[in-house]
């Protein structure tokens, strides 16, 4: 059976390894976001020889690694531990291929080697990698090992900006839609009620409504949203932008999600009294994105 193809290391550098106590291990982020500890490194934080036998895991699939091998260990090893101890194949950024072991294998490998020490089932020959698992498990002991590649290769930045590029792939459209009516008449005619403005019939709006409209609606969508939305469809030199936010929303889930939104604020603009009593209602009930809640007042 041909291997699948390997997936590319989004964050981690051989240079930047793990380290718990004396012992380093090099680990990654791969694109698919599984984090591995490289083979070699693996191998050498167990205290076994840092090359694999037959040189890398390809022929690991269908065998246990030599580390889980021995017969005195089969008692402390479960099925599903087995079935997570395949090599992962892996390109570096400079287009190297590598093999990894997935991150949580090492914990759940020194559990076997330290049930076994408390059995009295190790082979002398064993002693010294139940030390070395020892070790490793203090050294884990407060901080789960994901979170440790995640902060030793970076990927504690990226995954955010990961996370956010999903949202506004779901939100913005790559393409333009059509225009519709999106933003209700009532939207704006409460707007100029709670600002005491005359109008909306037969008035020009301020440009502050725009202000108004980044303000209470783009900015508490989504995270990011409003920024994307100014990237996607910046201002032109006249002042204007060439289309209406609004139609870059996906019709699935952005321009939905915009309409409910949109509902939600006027339905706040129509129970305020006056205007600074719907900021107050806004904020408590639709907080922009990383902004604390405010507590509730007295009107």
């Amino acid at each position: 059976m041909s291997e699948k193809r390997p997936f590319k290391v989004i964050a981690g550098t051989s240079d930047r390894p793990l380290v718990i106590g004396d012992i380093e291990i090099p680990c990654y982020v791969l694109e698919d976001e599984t984090r591995v500890l490289s083979q070699q490194g693996f191998l050498g934080a167990i205290g076994r020889a840092r090359k694999a036998k037959g040189g890398h895991g390809a022929g690991m699939v269908d065998t246990p690694p030599s580390f889980l091998s021995p017969s005195n260990l089969k008692p402390f090893i479960s099925k599903e531990l087995l079935g997570s101890t395949t090599a992962v194949p892996f390109r570096t950024a400079e287009g190297r291929q590598g093999y990894g072991y997935r991150a949580e294998l090492l914990p759940k490998v020194c559990a076997v080697y330290l049930e076994a020490r408390d059995a009295g089932e190790l082979l002398p020959s064993q002693q010294h990698i139940a030390e070395r698992a020892e070790i490793l498990i203090r050294g884990l002991a407060t901080v789960g090992i994901i979170a440790l590649v995640d902060e030793t290769t970076g990927y504690q930045r990226l995954r955010e900006e990961r996370a956010l590029a999903t949202i506004l792939d779901k939100f913005i459209a790559k393409e333009l839609q059509p225009w519709t009516r999106t933003f209700p008449y009532e939207f704006y005619q409460q707007i100029f009620r709670l600002k005491r403005w005359p109008g909306p019939d037969g008035v020009k709006r301020p440009s502050i409504i725009g202000h108004y409209t980044n303000n209470f609606v783009y900015e508490r969508l989504a995270p990011g949203v409003l920024k994307e939305l100014k990237a996607q469809n910046p201002t032109l030199p006249t002042g204007y932008r060439r289309n209406r936010h609004h139609q870059w929303f996906t019709p699935d889930l952005g321009h939905p999600k915009l309409k409910e939104h949109l509902a939600a604020v006027t339905a706040l603009m129509r129970a305020a009294p006056n205007w600074e009593s719907f900021e107050r209602s806004v904020n408590r009930a639709l907080p922009k994105y990383g902004e604390a809640i405010e507590l509730p007042l007295e009107d």
